[in-house]
């Protein structure tokens, strides 16, 4: 019986993802290179420190320790600017209802994402009540496709994986979600198909429909 629902943050509830880009094309252009969107859909699900390794080797930049942690920091600058424009307006479509709803039902609501910056993203949108559990990048060691994060945020719900639901947008997430023995949830892309079950949006089903099929 599914008792407790687990969202990825961008690419499910909202999607940070051009601003992501935007901090990220910064950084590269500064390495002396440059940063393409196939290459940031490689990063979806990636932590930030993971990420920078990525785009370091492939503008073949060298750069020593304290470069690096000034770059994340710098990075993260980027994003903040750009993050603090967002509203419940901007939540994906029908996500922000559907979390609301499957709440309403009694259904126990987790969050678990690679972002550092997702209880500030969970503000911004009007939602963060509304959350059991928040596991982010700031609690855990191990990224995606590591289980680390989902497996956290069902001890955060009090619920075994079996007993929860996860929702990704990302080939990594949904690998972390299948090695620790969660049903899985694909949003989004068509490459998700290894997913249990395969929705465009939050918005195209409805919590009642999911635990009902599980």
């Amino acid at each position: 019986m599914i008792k407790g629902f687990l969202f990825d943050l961008d690419g499910v509830i909202v999607d940070t993802a051009v601003f992501h880009f935007q901090a990220w094309r910064r950084l590269a252009q500064k390495l002396g290179g440059d940063f393409t969107v196939e290459q940031n859909e490689q990063l979806k699900g990636v932590s930030r420190v993971d990420s920078l390794k990525k785009i370091i080797a492939w503008t073949g930049a060298t750069i020593d320790n304290q470069t690096f942690i000034n770059l994340m920091e710098l990075k993260n600058e980027c994003y903040l600017e750009l993050v603090v424009q967002l509203g419940p307006k901007d939540g994906l479509p029908g996500a922000l209802e559907f979390i609301r709803h499957a709440h309403a039902k009694g259904i126990l609501i987790g969050l678990g994402s690679a972002s550092k910056n997702a209880p500030m993203v969970l503000d911004k949108l009007g939602i963060t009540a509304l959350f059991t559990t928040i596991i982010d990048g700031n609690n855990v060691v191990n990224g995606k496709p590591d289980p680390e994060v989902f497996l956290k945020g069902a001890d955060g719900l009090d619920l075994k994986p079996a007993e929860c639901l996860v929702f990704e947008d990302s080939i990594a997430g949904v690998q972390a979600a299948k090695a620790g023995g969660f049903n899985c949830v694909g949003i989004g892309s068509a490459e998700l198909l290894k997913a249990d079950v395969h929705f465009q949006a939050l918005g195209s089903s409805t919590p009642e429909a999911l635990v009902a099929q599980f």
